[in-house]
């Protein structure tokens, strides 16, 4: 009569043994925070995104040779083998003062695009929109880490355009070269990461 009390008695214990798993696969898997860093990464691709979608909208037949913007940052000298080098506050400066000047340059494409009533006008503010987002959140990080803030260079503008097609290739020009910029970005602050931590 004892052994039939303690094996029914086990019998509810069985039960909820055999269900422990299902309990334990259905607890929520907390998901990371994302940093500071994966904002400004995802930010970067998704302005990269939009330039490639402005690009798409001033596509030209044959290139367009770059002589009208004598004031945009160098890229010839940025190469992914120098990613692994980077260091984290200057390359974090260095992309500030970047960003500040391709804005300096967006801000006036949209000032002669609105003189033109160019189509791509309200992606084209999207894209500034974003870009000062994302300085803004590059600055915070500069702040965090104790970044030095760069001067930007004066930008270098074209002269008046007085026509629609050159309004055209310089934003064929602009966006090209910021397409390039947004891709070595991202790249910088992927690699970036893992040194953000050692600092803080």
């Amino acid at each position: 009569m004892k052994l039939l009390v303690d094996s029914s008695s086990s019998l509810p214990f069985s039960l909820l043994l055999a269900q422990l798993p299902i309990f334990t696969s259905a607890s929520p898997v907390p998901q990371r925070r994302p940093t500071d860093m994966d904002k400004l990464s995802n930010q970067t691709k998704n302005l990269m995104k939009l330039t490639q979608e402005l690009l798409r909208e001033h596509a030209f037949d044959s290139d367009v040779e770059p002589h009208r913007f004598r004031s945009l940052p160098e890229m010839s000298n940025r190469s992914a083998s120098d990613l692994n080098n980077l260091e984290l506050k200057p390359t974090l400066s260095q992309l500030h003062a970047d960003l500040k000047l391709y804005e300096h340059h967006f801000e006036w494409l949209n000032k002669v695009s609105k003189k033109h009533h160019h189509p791509s006008l309200p992606k084209l503010v999207e894209m500034i929109r974003e870009m000062k987002s994302l300085i803004n959140l590059l600055h915070r990080q500069m702040l965090r880490v104790e970044a030095p803030r760069l001067t930007p260079a004066t930008p270098s503008l074209p002269p008046h355009l007085p026509h629609q097609f050159d309004v055209l290739q310089s934003s064929h020009e602009l966006l090209q070269h910021f397409k390039l910029f947004c891709d070595w970005a991202y790249r910088a602050l992927i690699s970036l990461k893992p040194k953000v931590t050692v600092v803080q």
